[in-house]
């Protein structure tokens, strides 16, 4: 239902931004009205010479206001995720080095039962597990002693 949602919001505020920039485009600056004071130009539109300001501004304030809210509400759900969200980097988690040995213990009998299967081969020498590193020395223990 999340995603559903997620997708409605995202779509709204794409259409928004895309009907920003084009009322935006549409509008004329303050500068094109002073060269029609002084008869170099007309200032006539489609909405009539003074309505064309209120109402693309009005849309534009009205689109703004829309995309604000989309953007607002995309981040509150960015926040509502899940902890197990599917994410690649979830599988990539650090293992326990006692988790790590004991798996690495694990393939090297493995690769000691399939090598003993296969006729003329000799049994590989058993790997030799590293030991778990120390814990890292905080505070006082970091400072070297002469």
């Amino acid at each position: 239902m999340t995603n559903v949602l997620l997708t409605a919001v995202l779509a709204i505020q794409m259409l928004a931004a895309l009907a920003m920039i084009g009322l935006i485009l549409i509008q004329h600056g303050k500068g094109a009205d002073m060269g029609a004071a002084f008869g170099s130009g007309s200032s006539g539109s489609l909405f009539g010479a003074s309505g064309s300001a209120n109402f693309l501004s009005r849309a534009t304030a009205v689109l703004a206001a829309v995309f604000f809210v989309c953007t607002l509400a995309l981040a509150y759900f960015s926040n509502l995720r899940p902890v197990e969200s599917g994410s690649v980097l979830e599988g990539a988690a650090v293992t326990a080095p006692a988790a790590a040995a004991a798996a690495s213990a694990a393939a090297a009998s493995a690769a000691a039962s399939a090598a003993a299967a296969i006729p003329g081969t000799a049994a590989p020498a058993p790997v030799a597990v590293p030991a778990a590193p120390a814990a890292a020395a905080s505070g006082p223990a970091q400072i070297p002693s002469k």
